[in-house]
């Protein structure tokens, strides 16, 4: 089995990778093979509504001069998908919303590629809107069919400065726990 995560935050080792490694070690001690993906900070450009992915039905969009392809990719080989983003202005960051619009579209058109995988979303965030930002990952996973798990509380750390989120003792149990339900629900469907 395996899980692929995305960190949406161009900070490759600031909160948002913090909060999707604590997922990933609880996953990985299940036996789990784990791939982080740095997508923040990368060029990936939004949807254009060509509608080509309906037209061509190959698993990919029709743009190629961007990594959303090899991104879509990565998503069908694996078993769990986490998409970690840092709350901006109440919302995901620009490279999490152009994957979640274009791949969503890809796996929609492709018949629902993605049913079934398990889906986490993981937000840092400063103070607000984190609930936001949780909620537009979590609806590209349930209208896409996703089994998303839970934990103790909504998958959110907070932190401002780089790496402050391991100061959030809750944030971070909350994804412990999160990891544990998806190695768990992972094994169940698997």
């Amino acid at each position: 089995m395996k899980v692929v995560a995305f960190n949406g935050s161009p900070r490759e080792s600031g909160n948002t990778a913090m909060l999707i490694n604590a997922v990933l070690d609880e996953v990985r001690k299940e036996g789990m093979e784990t791939e982080l993906v740095q997508l923040g900070g990368r060029k990936i450009g939004g949807c254009t509504a060509c509608m080509k992915c309906f037209e061509n039905q190959d698993r990919h969009c029709s743009i190629t001069t961007d990594i959303l392809n090899d991104l879509v990719d990565r998503m069908i080989e694996a078993d769990g998908i986490i998409i970690g983003s840092p709350t901006y202005f109440a919302n995901v960051s620009t490279e999490v919303k152009a994957l979640i619009d274009r791949a969503g579209l890809v796996a929609i058109a492709n018949g629902h590629m993605l049913k079934r995988k398990v889906g986490a979303a993981v937000v840092a965030v400063r103070r607000a809107g984190a609930t936001d930002t949780f909620d537009a990952i979590n609806k590209f996973f349930f209208i896409n069919q996703l089994v998303v798990p839970g934990s103790v509380y909504w998958n959110m750390g907070f932190g401002l400065g780089e790496q402050e989120v391991q100061g959030d003792t809750e944030g971070m149990n909350t994804m412990r726990i999160l990891g544990e339900n998806m190695a768990w629900l992972l094994r169940r469907i698997g």
